[in-house]
């Protein structure tokens, strides 16, 4: 079999991506995995169009078997990232004009890496799903960003009226969940594609929590001054302040005379009076006593207070009510990435994770966010995460039964909190969402496997956006000559739901046309910029090659 696809692993990615490669771009795709009968084996083996070849390892001989020597491209997407460094080198050891396509989550290492091999991309399935987790979690178009061709293209609101719009991107006011993308006509969809044109603007003001600096004075105090040694505090000048009354009161003193006698029992020069009253005289020796004890419990509390204010860190800013936070579960691959997105964005964070070796622990810790060590499908763990007072929490562990179970427990005590589910099985997923109405985020494999069957097919990804719980694709399509689409005008490649040509770089030029007209003839060597759904991007790319070619260019 020449120009195959080959696809190792036995991992959910492996699965998709398979799926991917054969269902939308109708090609011949074998597998490499220890068992067809295990893990991933069993679906993968049900695919159309895909051969599976069972090994224990990724050996020279394992390689031959398959005819990777005539292979068009091959994707390493095992578990163990040195394995699949390995295996590459293999490969390109047999084939030298194979395309890979590596899967690592050291996307720093990964770049160093895709420079030792002749034609390679490294993708991170955790870095490209995350945008995904983050805009479901905040409900709103997250602010993200692409850089293409030279511009900055950015998701907003139509309300919010952006001086440069592209094209309309969805239509979400009535999809409770699932949008209708790229409708028609676009002035219907209210979330826009639009151009940063250095306009100011803080599309992240709704998500900062608003509070005086009277309010933050107040959450301050609590957590630099010890609760006990404060109340001790409050009762001795609550019966100094009450001694000076009954001074005032009961012996006839005026106000005046009264708080100067107190200040002087305070101070510790009390002036015993053998005429006074026998009330006044216990109040005199209770006040002089409780001034005593004033002085060593005031000085107590103010080194308490430097110590505490020196030591204080994420774990303590837990100890009093936050709100407006998001709360994540699960400090693994995804998990670090989406609160690091969510900081970035300036979305106040609370991470929990049961594990205090996480992956993402160091970076929440150098980050100085608040962290709570513990189970969270127990109460006791969301609740220290106040979660009754977030506006969303995001369960991204690599269990869907522990994700499932922390985010209904969220929803026990706050019914109105938006949960973002990571779960990896499409028919629970599915049924989570119509039962319980949670906005479900699909799985990490099911939003990072086209980008990799993209890459794979050799097609330049620019960036990925995600819509709700859809993602969509911009990439670059050359226009080949003997495609279906040369000599036909711009508007045969608008499909409406599915693909979108955002820009057009003629003949092979430098510079792109943001304002292609509907009736512009393409011709061979045009490049266009294209924003598409998964199905959309392959009938793009399956009319821009040519149908003589059994492997297109671009």
């Amino acid at each position: 079999m020449r120009g195959h696809l080959v696809v190792c692993g036995d991992t959910p990615l492996a699965f998709r991506l398979a799926d991917e490669l054969a269902t939308r771009y109708l090609q011949d795709v074998t597998v490499i995995l220890p068992s067809k009968k295990r893990n991933q084996g069993p679906q993968i083996a049900e695919l159309p169009r895909v051969k599976v070849h069972e090994a224990p390892e990724l050996n020279d001989e394992t390689f031959r078997d398959v005819n990777a020597e005539a292979a068009r491209a091959v994707a390493l997407v095992g578990n163990s990232e040195v394995g699949n460094i390995h295996a590459a080198l293999r490969v390109q050891e047999l084939n030298p004009g194979a395309r890979l396509v590596i899967r690592m989550s050291n996307t720093s290492l990964g770049a160093r890496i895709r420079t030792l091999f002749n034609d390679c991309a490294v993708l991170s399935d955790g870095a490209m799903a995350a945008p995904s987790f983050v805009a479901a979690a905040l409900g709103d178009p997250a602010p993200s960003h692409v850089r293409v061709a030279g511009r900055t293209l950015y998701v907003a609101r139509r309300s919010d009226r952006p001086s440069t719009i592209i094209c309309g991107l969805a239509d979400t006011r009535h999809s409770e969940g699932n949008p209708r993308l790229l409708p028609d006509p676009g002035e219907s969809a209210n979330l826009v594609l639009a151009v940063a044109d250095k306009t100011p603007r803080d599309p992240l003001l709704q998500h900062r929590p608003q509070s005086s600096p009277f309010t933050a004075l107040t959450r301050s105090l609590p957590l630099i001054f010890n609760r006990r040694l404060m109340q001790v505090v409050l009762v001795l000048l609550g019966v100094i302040v009450a001694g000076t009354v009954v001074l005032s009161v009961a012996d006839g003193y005026g106000v005046g005379k009264a708080i100067y006698f107190m200040l002087l029992d305070v101070a510790g020069a009390a002036d015993p009076d053998p005429k006074m009253g026998a009330l006044g005289k216990v109040t005199q020796v209770v006040v002089t006593l409780a001034s005593l004890a004033l002085v060593p419990a005031v000085t107590a509390a103010v080194v308490d207070a430097i110590v505490r204010a020196r030591l204080a860190g994420p774990f303590d800013r837990l100890r009093q009510p936050i709100s407006g936070h998001v709360v994540v579960v699960g400090l693994g691959g995804v998990g670090v990435r989406v609160v690091a997105q969510l900081n970035d964005l300036g979305v106040p964070v609370v991470c929990v994770d049961i594990n205090e070796d996480a992956v993402g622990v160091p970076m929440a810790r150098r980050e100085r966010l608040p962290i709570v060590i513990g189970d969270a499908t127990r109460m006791e763990t969301l609740r220290s995460a106040w979660v009754n007072t977030c506006r969303a929490v995001v369960t991204v562990t690599s269990d869907d039964i522990t994700n499932l179970e922390a985010g209904l427990s969220s929803r026990e005590l706050k019914d109105n909190v938006r949960v973002v589910l990571r779960l990896f099985d499409d028919d629970l997923a599915g049924r989570v969402h119509r039962n319980f109405r949670i906005p479900v985020s699909r799985s990490v494999s099911f939003l990072a496997a086209p980008a990799f069957a993209a890459a794979m097919m050799e097609r330049q990804v620019i960036g990925t956006i995600p819509v709700g719980r859809k993602v969509m694709l911009i990439a670059e399509v050359p226009v080949v000559p003997g495609s279906a689409l040369e000599g036909c005008p711009l508007s045969d490649a608008n499909q409406p739901g599915e693909s979108r040509v955002l820009a057009v770089g003629r003949r092979g030029g430098q510079h792109f046309d943001w304002e292609p007209q509907n009736g512009y003839m393409l011709v061979r060597g045009d490049r266009l910029i294209v924003l598409a759904t998964r199905t959309g991007i392959g009938n793009v790319r399956a009319r821009s090659i040519s149908p003589s070619a059994a492997w297109g260019p671009g």
